[in-house]
């Protein structure tokens, strides 16, 4: 007899709750006795940074409400992606950083997005899916629970946007592998009415011509995806893909952010009235006011996906404390120069996402919306500066004079005694002042916990 093990007991439990939890959150957009005031959404934290995770961590464990967290096709894959981790290494580490953060296992939903061929898209089209069928079944095998189908690019030979029934056949390949590893463990999400993994580019000029997903589009989406399906996965999996990928009107750049409309957005989400058993997914949410993303769950938009912005968080509390620390200890070396030197010299990672002269490329790699600088913070260089900076700052006491100055809106935290006199700390708490705008976006007033 085949004895369970600790993880999959955790898997299961975690099984058990995300269907619950994903049919619950579907049904709550259709029950006519749920005013738009009163629903329910929930975030998804697309970030594999430690104290990125442990923030939202912290923040599930003290509230007990359950957490989303996704990994990205070219982050996490059976070949490393560029964070070097398979999804079972991922899955791993979050746990880790989970106990240490106080968050129960069985409160963690752990997600992928855009599981396609998107990695291997220079490859012919049959060999990029057969990674691309590989690369899910290791997402399942390791217990992920909401998988974001995504096989929308062309291959080699291929045009850059395919057939809508291409797609969605290839799609229902990618689910039927999921399932074949893992049967009815997960839920899906399908469409693509985003941009590539990784964010619009600075040479774009998608922002000025951005408008919501027509409504017959996203009809057509879903009958696309039935007529694959259905006849292949049968009805208990169709029943299981419950969210489709939209674009309500909300977008970034390397400079400029478009804040959602209702106005221009009630075509489509008045069509969600036609998609029982379904709620939208909005993605690139970042830096959206908290009144733009509580709109957006009133109006249908269930899912949200941050990611950027949560690094951007800890990216701009990182420099405060670099700029401290230039006030007591001046002439080192700084944090700053330090990313400028890495990014220089390893430039593939913004190179293509920021225009204009040196200087304003200088700028936007450090300080854009698009946070392209997120992808060297677990380099070597940089992790070893990042903890000289805790190092000395731990020495120093953060005095409250500078801690006003320099990080105001968690100042006042450390002051009273909410936030410890910590560097660390300090970054966790300018995390999770992101991470609240999505708690009380998400959850209606009255329901909000830590």
């Amino acid at each position: 007899m085949h004895v369970r093990s600790d993880s999959e007991l955790v898997v299961q439990r975690e099984y058990v709750m995300s269907l619950a939890l994903f049919r619950a959150l579907v049904a709550q957009a259709h029950d006519p006795s749920v005013p738009p005031a009163a629903r329910v959404g929930l975030a998804s934290v697309c970030s594999a940074h430690p104290l990125v995770l442990e923030a939202a961590l912290a923040r599930a464990g003290r509230a007990g409400r359950p957490v989303l967290i996704e990994a990205t096709c070219n982050q996490v894959n059976q070949e490393g992606g560029y964070t070097g981790m398979t999804p079972a290494d991922f899955r791993d580490m979050v746990w880790r950083i989970a106990e240490q953060a106080g968050c129960p296992r069985d409160l963690i939903l752990l997600g992928g997005d855009h599981l396609g061929p998107n990695p291997w898209k220079a490859l012919p089209a049959d060999e990029a899916m057969r990674r691309a069928e590989t690369m899910i079944a290791a997402y399942a095998e390791a217990g992920f629970v909401k998988l974001h189908l995504d096989a929308s690019m062309g291959c080699r030979g291929e045009a850059a946007a395919l057939p809508d029934d291409v797609v969605a056949g290839r799609a229902c390949a990618l689910a039927a592998r999921a399932e074949a590893v893992a049967p009815g463990q997960a839920v899906y999400v399908v469409g693509t009415e985003v941009p590539v993994p990784g964010g619009v580019s600075g040479g774009s000029d998608h922002l000025a011509h951005l408008v919501p997903t027509a409504p017959e589009a996203a009809l057509r989406t879903l009958a696309a995806h039935e007529a694959a399906f259905r006849p292949v996965l049968g009805d208990d999996v169709w029943s299981r893909v419950i969210a489709l990928v939209v674009q309500p009107g909300v977008e970034f750049d390397a400079q400029e952010v478009v804040v959602y409309r209702r106005e221009p957005a009630q075509p489509l989400a008045g069509v969600l009235a036609k998609m029982p058993g379904w709620v939208f997914e909005a993605h690139s949410t970042d830096y959206q006011p908290e009144c733009a993303l509580r709109a957006l769950v009133e109006d249908g938009f269930a899912l949200l996906k941050v990611g950027p912005g949560l690094t951007l968080a800890l990216r701009e509390a990182l420099y405060a404390l670099d700029a401290l620390r230039e006030v007591l200890y001046p002439g080192g070396k700084s944090l700053r120069e330090t990313m400028e030197q890495v990014m220089t010299d390893a430039p593939g990672h913004w190179t293509g996402h920021y225009a204009g002269s040196a200087a304003q490329q200088r700028m936007l790699r450090h300080y854009g919306y698009s946070d392209r600088i997120r992808y060297y913070w677990s380099f070597p260089d940089v992790e070893a500066a990042v903890g000289r900076l805790f190092a000395d700052l731990e020495e120093s006491g953060l005095p409250d004079v500078l801690l006003r100055q320099f990080l105001p809106a968690v100042g006042a935290g450390v002051r009273s005694g909410a936030i410890a006199r910590t560097p660390r700390a300090i970054v966790l708490a300018a995390i999770d002042l992101v991470l609240e705008d999505y708690t009380r976006a998400c959850v209606p007033p009255g329901l909000h916990g830590s």
